[in-house]
């Protein structure tokens, strides 16, 4: 399946990605902070798309202006989205498109897909403490705080670190859709 916004489009990854995605997955500031290691070859990114981003319900983030992928998005299950009708949205971009808006402009579209399409009632987000480029997006979508947890397992950086755990209902996305339809 594809998605598209205005500047994007969001569709499945593919083995081809791979020098795209290490260009920017190599960035200690990228994968680090959203608690994977920094890819380091083309050859790792290659494989990390085989074995992860090639998933149901996980998407390029592609520029329309180049057709290339800059980061990626994607709807999971895993131990916050434990019922078949949830998901936890995850996101990255590499840096030089942070601050343009393109990690929202994305996840309004895959939060979209997530009510209307796939009928889910909840969308879980979490980042870590000190990611405050990710707090600011979940912000920026409406999510709302659940809980913070002092010792999270970080098992790909052998770490653990403060989480910060958010949730968005179907029935709040229905809300600040309206609002913001309203307004325009």
């Amino acid at each position: 399946m594809t998605l598209e916004t205005e500047r994007l489009i969001l569709r499945p990854w593919e083995e081809s990605d791979a020098e795209a995605c290490y260009q920017y997955a190599r960035d200690p500031l990228v994968g680090p902070a959203a608690g994977w290691p920094a890819h380091t070859s083309v050859e790792n990114s290659r494989q990390v798309i085989r074995e992860f981003l090639m998933v149901p319900e996980t998407y390029a983030i592609v520029l329309k202006e180049t057709g290339l992928p800059v980061g990626s998005i994607g709807l999971h299950h895993n131990d916050l989205a434990k019922e078949a009708n949830e998901a936890e949205l995850g996101y990255w971009i590499g840096v030089p498109y942070w601050g343009r808006g393109l990690v929202p402009e994305a996840a309004k579209e895959v939060l979209r897909h997530a009510f209307e399409d796939l009928k889910l009632i909840r969308v879980w987000c979490a980042y870590y403490d000190g990611n405050t480029k990710s707090k600011r997006v979940q912000e920026k979508l409406g999510f709302t705080h659940q809980w913070t947890t002092e010792s999270v397992p970080v098992p790909q950086m052998g770490e653990i670190r403060k989480g910060h755990v958010n949730l968005m209902t179907r029935d709040e996305w229905l809300r600040i859709s309206k609002e913001k339809s309203e307004q325009e």
